[in-house]
């Protein structure tokens, strides 16, 4: 079975859920609702599956004279895919995500948090799974399922304000039953959709940027800043952490039981073992064909955003570059 059937499998499940929610809540007529309600969720997601979190998150797109810009456009080139729009978002925690409908139409994002710890070989790496995402278009997929999670959360919200009514079969059991499982499940559903897109997303990076260590550098990094430093955007709006690359939830310390990200350490092994490394790297080798920041060759360089050797050109980097 292939991970897109998986995927499709539990969204599928997901639907259902969504539709057994509105089934207990008010009957049949409550599945009906439920399943149109569903059908157009799923459609407006699609639709504006890039602006909508782009939005909440406040994302501001930058020029393609940014450092980060450049860095994104660097990585297309090289795994020749569609240029995506490049955002910021302010925000301490170091973190990042993509979204929108496909790779045609898709957007990256880094916290300010994340260009202010990184180098720009990490940054690299952080992007390159980035776009292993939209090249896999996972970022349809992880918004359709924080759509749905969020619309069976609003379903127990509403059977708590309003309860059960006679078109209910199971009365106040089926209302106390949709209220605690329906949003477990919802959670449960995305945690399986997330860990799978997650590792191959870190497979997929490692590939685009040319070096697996890049990536597990920055993902250790990442998820200390995110356990000391709070997403308070994020923790106003869970049903969106699963897009971010590593849990933005961390500072709060949610219960990883429901975690809808693999464990980082576990991440970091697998890309250690694909460089063949087992520790933070001092010297950068590349695995594979050589990414554009390798230390064995000459930096790309284009007319209009020529590559500075020795000080970063990512904000934050010129400092912490390895040697």
């Amino acid at each position: 079975m292939t991970s897109y059937l998986k995927t499709a499998i539990l969204l599928a499940a997901l639907t259902a859920i969504f539709m057994g929610t509105g089934f207990l809540l008010a009957g049949e007529g409550g599945m009906l609702i439920a399943l149109a309600l569903a059908a157009a969720m799923n459609l407006f997601a699609w639709w504006n599956s890039g602006s909508t979190v782009l939005r909440y998150y406040k994302a501001q797109e930058v020029a393609p004279n940014n450092s980060l810009h450049r860095i994104v456009s660097e990585l297309v080139a090289r795994d020749g895919m569609p240029m995506p729009k490049v955002y910021v978002i302010e925000n301490p925690q170091p973190n990042a995500f993509a979204t929108g409908r496909g790779p045609e139409n898709a957007s990256v994002a880094a916290t300010t948090g994340l260009l202010q710890l990184m180098n720009e070989r990490e940054v690299a790496g952080v992007m390159a799974h980035e776009l292993a995402h939209v090249k896999n278009r996972d970022t349809l997929i992880m918004t359709v399922t924080a759509t749905l999670a969020g619309a069976l959360s609003m379903l127990a919200n509403f059977a708590l304000f309003f309860g059960a009514n006679r078109n209910n079969p199971l009365g106040i059991v089926g209302v106390l039953a949709m209220m605690i499982l329906a949003p477990m499940a919802a959670m449960l559903v995305q945690m399986a959709i997330s860990r799978t897109r997650e590792y191959e997303a870190d497979a997929g990076g490692a590939q685009i940027c040319g070096n697996p260590d890049w990536l597990a550098d920055a993902l250790e990094k990442l998820e200390a800043g995110a356990q000391r430093i709070d997403n308070q955007a994020a923790e106003n709006n869970p049903a969106t952490a699963h897009m971010f690359i590593v849990n933005p939830l961390h500072a709060n310390k949610r219960d990883k039981l429901f975690s809808t990200h693999p464990n980082t350490a576990n991440r970091v092994a697998r890309l250690r073992e694909m460089s063949g490394n087992s520790g933070p790297s001092s010297v950068v080798t590349p695995a594979g064909p050589q990414g554009p920041w390798s230390p064995h060759k000459s930096p790309p360089r284009s007319p209009r955003n020529p590559v500075r050797r020795g000080r970063g050109s990512v904000p934050g980097a010129g400092s912490r570059r390895r040697r």
